[in-house]
């Protein structure tokens, strides 16, 4: 853009603006992609839950969750009916002992008896994923 001495203080006004723009907008994005630091509410810490657990197929990756966030099945995370988004779990499978912590992001399951539904990742942590379910124990904990 070329100015000419007349019209400095106009092309001034026009580039500050153009940038003015420019940084809200990057200001907006970077805000956007901030995820906010989760932590279970208090009164529900040491709330505890017992029945079968299950994982999200891998057709799900990348699908949105009931909290808009996109299912990632290498991560740790979790379906349950209730309990609030960003709330942390351990679920602790009853057979062997193994436990794993996780941060509820969807909802689910809905079948009769099965109570949180892990990513791949997470059910791998606590049984062999070729056996699809386990009877587990969970805790919402402080994270």
């Amino acid at each position: 853009m070329t100015c000419t001495n007349k019209s400095k203080y106009s092309c001034f006004l026009r580039v500050s603006s153009a940038f003015v723009m420019v940084l809200l907008t990057l200001s907006f994005l970077y805000g956007c992609a901030i995820t906010k630091g989760h932590k279970s509410h208090p009164e529900l810490i040491g709330y505890t839950e017992t029945g079968m657990a299950s994982y999200y197929s891998m057709r799900f990756q990348f699908r949105k969750t009931a909290s808009g966030e996109r299912l990632n099945n290498f991560s740790m995370s979790a379906a349950h009916k209730s309990l609030p988004f960003g709330t942390t779990v351990v679920v602790k499978n009853l057979k062997n002992g193994k436990s794993v912590k996780v941060r509820i992001n969807d909802r689910g399951p809905f079948i009769k008896g099965r109570i949180v539904d892990l990513t791949k990742a997470a059910f791998a942590r606590i049984e062999d994923t070729e056996k699809g379910l386990a009877k587990v124990e969970i805790r919402v904990v402080d994270n």
